[in-house]
């Protein structure tokens, strides 16, 4: 059996990867607040829409309040997404920015 010396097993240094660690972070937290956002912003304005902006304010029917609080969900996932994408892209581009520098 050989016996390995501690400065032989400790010749090559461990990689840090805590800035790998931050960005992942980061971007999970993205990530998180997008996908909450795109579950509860879309639902609520249905909701909020139909009730009192359709139906109450502008005394549409029912049928019609259904179609048009449709149309406002459909327009918050639109937004929603486009943020997403937005801030992604922004994350992305100033961490190959910052790469690129060191």
């Amino acid at each position: 059996m050989e016996r390995f010396d501690k400065t032989s097993l400790n010749a090559a240094p461990a990689q840090d990867f805590r800035g790998n660690d931050g960005s992942l972070v980061s971007a999970l937290k993205t990530l998180l607040f997008f996908t909450i956002l795109m579950v509860t912003l879309p639902i609520g304005l249905y909701f909020a829409s139909k009730a009192y902006v359709f139906e109450a304010s502008m005394g549409m029917s029912s049928k019609d309040s259904y179609f048009y609080a449709a149309i406002v969900a459909v327009v918050a996932v639109h937004v929603v997404l486009a943020m997403f994408v937005y801030v992604a892209w922004n994350e992305g581009s100033r961490q190959w920015r910052e790469g690129k520098q060191d």
